[in-house]
């Protein structure tokens, strides 16, 4: 007898569709040592946490990460992909006008998809470990500077536009600032803090720097 041999188009589905689980599997994970970051923080969170939150066994996160050095690492990489994924789409919809554009990128920081306790207890939790840890630093680098650049850009060519006398890096260093701080208050103090409040003082900086641009 001959082993019947499936066409190859057979093949590819069975291909692609354990692609797709592997991949499924794999979110999976990293959504669940996300809640586990934001209840437990990053020192106390175990490969145990990660599979017992996720419904899985311990073995499946090892198969698919090997370390918990890996899985956080990777957490961390898609913290920030869904950050700048959401980033660019804010600046492109905004046009073509640089401060429409800033306007957009400011207030998407005080979006409840961006702005919520859980993502901020993330963000803090992997800051805090920069220092010691080269690969987290490389990741939250790379997007700061990316920000930053975006940020510089748009506040030159709004100067250039209004004749203002300030400097962009200053200019975009306070308002990376303000996000930062707004942040920590949303943070520490969430039944005193607003939304838009936050954009209001945002708004106010702008207004005070950019009178032109953003009038009361």
């Amino acid at each position: 007898m001959y082993a019947i041999i499936p066409p190859m188009p057979t093949l590819a589905k069975a291909a692609e569709s354990r692609t797709r689980s592997r991949l499924a599997r794999r979110q999976q994970l990293i959504e669940a040592t996300m809640k586990c970051i934001a209840r437990k923080g990053i020192g106390s969170t175990t490969l145990g946490d990660v599979a017992k939150e996720a419904g899985l066994s311990q073995g499946i996160v090892n198969l698919h990460f090997d370390s918990k050095d890996n899985l956080l690492k990777e957490t961390l990489t898609q913290l920030a992909s869904d950050y700048k994924t959401q980033f660019d789409t804010a600046l492109k919809r905004a046009g073509t006008r640089p401060a429409d554009q800033l306007h957009a990128v400011l207030a998407l920081d005080f979006k409840p998809s961006i702005c919520n306790r859980e993502k901020l207890v993330l963000w803090f939790a992997f800051w805090s470990e920069v220092r010691a840890r080269p690969t987290y630093r490389k990741i939250c680098e790379a997007w700061d500077n990316y920000y930053d650049e975006v940020v510089r850009q748009l506040c030159a060519a709004i100067i250039a536009e209004g004749q203002y006398t300030v400097s962009a890096t200053a200019a975009a260093s306070a308002l990376a600032a303000m996000t930062d701080g707004l942040w920590q208050a949303c943070l520490v103090n969430p039944q005193s803090w607003s939304r838009q409040a936050a954009m209001d003082a945002v708004m106010s900086y702008l207004q005070h720097v950019f009178p032109k641009h953003f009038p009361v």
